[in-house]
């Protein structure tokens, strides 16, 4: 992973606690890289992924997981029991 930090200085160990910070902010995700930018007391943190490309995504009461898992036991359920529609083909 390639870590870049911009605006001042940081230790190693200063590093791997962001590290760590968004391997768990983002379990399941590949980071590529992240940006560390130091502006004064405060740290922004601007992450990139390996997985830019898009997978699938569930609709679900207006908003999208990308994980079924994501979502409760009675969302997953009202999934199962939607009809399913083909995309592309002809009836």
């Amino acid at each position: 992973m390639k870590v870049n930090v911009i605006g001042g200085e940081m230790s190693p160990r200063e590093i791997d606690e962001y590290i760590t910070y968004i391997d768990k902010k983002y379990p399941g995700r590949q980071i590529s890289g992240l940006d560390i930018i130091i502006d004064g007391e405060f740290v922004d943190i601007k992450t990139h992924f390996k997985d830019t490309d898009f997978q699938h995504a569930y609709r679900s009461a207006d908003y999208l997981v990308n994980n079924m898992d994501k979502l409760n036991d009675a969302k997953q359920s009202e999934f199962s029991d939607k009809q399913r529609h083909k995309v592309g083909e002809e009836e």
